[in-house]
């Protein structure tokens, strides 16, 4: 998917909401748990119940890498379903890969190639190896690279916010990468968390779309995000997981989960003024 695409689809659904399929067998509902193909069936009914208020989709990887070769069956059933729509979504490996030239080629082939598996649009990617970690996956037309700038977790500040020659590790992030792709194949992952560092981010990345992570259940604000992100195309995807997957552990869990992606549709669309 194209920016353009990204630009368009967002003004169709009036939303930049991206719905995160962090699908753990032990937090989906009982009546589900005994069923084959229990996580896919699960993620379907999300789907299914939140595509008219998303336009993104991001499996967190580790969720079926955990159940072994079916949670990649599973996954693979999930990417099959979203391609088989007629009504386009943008899909993010939450995969947080990066390593070597040659390993992050591979990488690249097993979740971005149009041949391959999985298909996803974009890819998030930990930049600390450098440029020829990253590249690989900017090789893929069409496709995403996700780079993490500044996350949401309390560890960041370990690393995140060290300063040499009066710039900030993220802030170097930001700044180096912009070489590495351009705002049609690169975002950033900035945590809702650190709204507030937004307006920085914006003075470094001004016209890149920000994946930004730690809306509802970890506290972020998405009146604060959209005060110091939001850009005139948007330029955001907002992510929420927990808050929407789990709205509910019954069987009306789609349905609680389509109200709360509803409600989130509705304050975006009101925060573009559309």
């Amino acid at each position: 998917m194209t920016r353009q695409q990204l630009i368009e689809l967002i003004k169709e659904r009036r939303s930049f909401l991206c719905v995160g399929l962090d699908t753990d067998l032990n937090k989906i509902p009982d009546h589900l748990k005994c069923e084959p193909d229990a996580a896919f069936l699960f993620n379907k009914a999300i789907i299914d119940a939140t595509i008219d208020y998303a336009v993104a989709y991001k499996p967190n990887l580790a969720f079926y890498e955990s159940m072994g070769i079916d949670g990649l069956r599973q996954l693979k059933l999930t990417m099959d379903y979203l391609h088989s729509l007629n009504k386009p979504a943008f899909t993010i490996a939450d995969a947080k890969r990066g390593d070597i030239g040659n390993t992050s080629k591979q990488y690249a082939k097993a979740f971005l190639d149009p041949e391959g598996d999985f298909d996803f649009d974009a890819m998030t990617i930990a930049p600390y190896m450098g440029e020829d970690s990253v590249t690989p996956f900017t090789s893929y037309e069409g496709k995403w690279v996700i780079l993490l700038a500044l996350t949401s977790n309390k560890g960041a500040f370990d690393f995140q916010y060290r300063e040499t020659d009066g710039e900030r590790l993220f802030e170097s992030v930001l700044r180096k990468s912009q070489a590495w792709g351009n705002t049609d194949n690169m975002m950033y992952v900035v945590g809702a968390t650190k709204a507030d560092q937004l307006a920085q981010v914006r003075t470094i990345a001004p016209r890149s779309f920000l994946l930004v992570p730690g809306i509802g259940a970890q506290g972020g604000s998405l009146e604060d995000v959209c005060r110091y992100g939001l850009i005139d195309d948007c330029g955001l995807l907002v992510n929420s997981s927990r808050g929407i997957i789990y709205a509910s552990s019954g069987e009306d869990f789609a349905l609680r989960a389509g109200e709360e992606a509803q409600k989130l549709q509705q304050q975006m669309a009101a925060f573009m003024g559309v």
